[in-house]
């Protein structure tokens, strides 16, 4: 498969077979991770595996009660380490940083035949104070990771047109 049809292909998955996940195909995902670019190659980021039945039920409460998150074997945390390094553009390195990782750890699940839903619902502290993360470093995502037990339709997408310019803003 290459990139661009598992980026054509994947979906938001919201239901998830009780099958548990191979660790190579766990490792592969979380290498695709550890590979990803990060601002001037800092890989200030920490990835957590959660497959501990009851510390899923307790992450659920926390992302809105989305049941689908404990339905899936494996539960994704990315967090940023340093947060407060910003780059010259004004943004936090973090964020980025974290947000291709997590892509990449999404596109990586899809080439495996796993399932993912990058979550941004959740309640920041509660989730640190469930996984021991320490103050200072920041959860910027959370997804589920399994086999899915549904094939979504997708979803409309703006035309090229309405999203690109060329040479200035219009």
């Amino acid at each position: 498969m290459d990139v661009f049809t598992a980026i054509q292909n994947r979906r938001s998955i919201r239901k998830y077979m009780d099958k548990p996940v191979e660790e190579e195909k766990l490792y592969k995902v979380l290498e695709a991770a550890r590979l990803s670019p990060s601002a001037k190659n800092q890989q200030n980021w920490k990835f957590i595996v959660v497959k501990d039945k009851e510390i899923k039920s307790k992450l659920v409460k926390e992302a809105i009660k989305q049941p689908f998150v404990e339905q899936a074997p494996i539960i994704l945390v990315s967090c940023g380490t340093e947060p407060d390094s910003i780059m010259k553009c004004g943004q936090p390195r973090y964020t980025v940083d974290l947000s291709i990782a997590t892509a990449y750890m999404i596109l990586e699940a899809y080439e495996q035949g796993l399932g993912t839903c990058w979550l941004g619902s959740f309640d920041e502290d509660k989730v640190k104070e469930i996984l021991g993360i320490p103050d200072k470093v920041r959860v910027v995502a959370i997804t589920p990771l399994g086999y899915p037990a549904e094939t979504p339709f997708m979803r409309p997408r703006k035309d090229i047109k309405e999203i690109v310019c060329y040479n200035k803003y219009e």
